[in-house]
């Protein structure tokens, strides 16, 4: 999964939702340049839990890059910003609508300069209109999309989801539309500004959810972890914990009966049709869990896809990664990173069938602050004496300057 190599893009975003959109490429092959602002570096490095003083939630985003640090409120940082951005084929930023113009680098300068340029934007809630402004926190977005209207209980208050799904989502949303921005270059030759929000990707997820308020002006309510118009389908709980059941079909609820030896529920006028059972859903899933409280989650949900029914158990994060599928499909790969050693990580969640499998396990551990700034520099162009200048006049960091600035933002 290298289709990307000789693609060279100078990520300028922070945080988790262009990093995680650059992550992607840069999984895929590109050569991606994550250049922050010195001498503090991208924001997330102070952002805890830590790992022997390593940010985890900036590893968690930042594989497979290198990294410069340059000091952008430099004339000297900002023209040797414009010379790589000059030679890449990608540029990835998220900063509020109209900064990048502010600091001379809207998409009219530098395609002027570099007409095959890409340039992807992220931003809450749009790159104009009423809300442009806004500033752009996962959680706000999720509110703002009606997201979270739709997760949790009825009986609770609205909640967010366990992960920060706008970044993310918005960072996968533009990672597909640079690839077709790059696609299209191929037939014309130039290059295109494409973008994303938290906003529009959170929206874009709403499904079905939103097909049914679009088409029948239906509000749906919260249903917590049961299905709105099936049952029975979510989560019961078993003798070790909650397991979910996903009984679709009339064949499998009554399969499911059978399992259970509970013959007399199909005939039940409480349950018997699926309309009904949604109505009881309360009592049925009482009346199924006393008998799945007598085996383990793991028991039941083998007895239950073996009898063709989809279940499975709702695991820990530390059942996750020592899980046999997991495994086998090596979602968990490692690295060497320069201070903690080993370091492992979330794989890429794609497969390249019948491609060589020990490419998979090809990664570089995400950069220390400033650590590639002389490597990526001299490959631009600059010589041994203007680095120096750089380095001299803090235009620049490299790593052993900046790992003490990024101790200090830590602290």
């Amino acid at each position: 999964m290298q289709a990307l190599q000789g693609i060279k893009i100078v990520d300028l975003s922070r945080a988790l939702s262009g990093p995680f959109c650059s992550m992607a490429l840069a999984d895929m092959g590109a050569d991606v340049i994550k250049v922050e602002a010195g001498p503090g570096g991208d924001m997330s490095r102070g952002w805890g839990p830590f790992d022997r003083g390593v940010s985890t939630y900036y590893l968690s985003c930042n594989a497979n890059k290198r990294g410069i640090c340059l000091d952008l409120r430099n004339p000297q940082g900002m023209a040797a910003l414009r010379r790589l951005i000059d030679g890449a084929d990608v540029v990835i930023e998220n900063f509020k609508p109209g900064t990048m113009d502010a600091m001379g680098l809207g998409y009219a300068v530098l395609s002027a300069r570099n007409p095959r340029l890409v340039m992807g934007s992220i931003n809450a809630f749009g790159a104009d209109g009423p809300l442009s402004g806004w500033p752009g926190f996962d959680q706000i977005a999720q509110g703002y999309s009606g997201m979270m209207s739709l997760t949790g209980f009825a009986d609770g208050d609205p909640t967010r989801t366990g992960t920060a799904i706008g970044d993310m989502s918005s960072g996968m949303w533009l990672a597909m539309a640079i690839l077709a921005a790059l696609l299209e270059r191929q037939r014309t030759g130039r290059g295109q500004h494409v973008g994303s929000s938290l906003l529009a990707s959170l929206v874009g997820l709403l499904s079905v959810h939103g097909q049914r308020y679009l088409s029948l002006g239906e509000i749906p309510q919260r249903t917590g972890n049961a299905h709105s118009v099936i049952a029975p389908y979510g989560v019961f709980e078993t003798a070790d914990g909650p397991l979910n059941l996903a009984p679709i079909t009339a064949d499998m609820w009554l399969r499911l009966c059978q399992l259970l030896e509970l013959p007399a529920l199909p005939d039940d006028p409480r349950f018997a049709s699926n309309e009904l059972r949604v109505a009881h859903r309360d009592e049925l899933k009482a009346l199924l869990e006393a008998r799945l409280k007598t085996r383990s989650k793991r028991e039941w949900s083998e007895r239950f896809v073996a009898a063709g029914l989809p279940a499975g158990p709702i695991n820990t994060l530390a059942e996750v990664f020592a899980d046999p599928q997991v495994l086998h499909c090596r979602l968990v790969q490692s690295t060497q990173h320069p201070t903690l050693g080993e370091l492992r990580q979330v794989a890429t969640p794609v497969t390249s069938y019948g491609a060589d499998a020990d490419s998979a396990g090809s990664r570089r551990a995400p950069p220390g602050l400033g650590q590639h700034t002389e490597e990526v520099l001299r490959e631009a162009g600059f010589d041994s004496a203007a680095i120096e200048a750089l380095l001299a006049s803090k235009a620049a960091y490299q790593e052993a300057a900046s790992v003490a600035a990024e101790m200090e933002v830590m602290q």
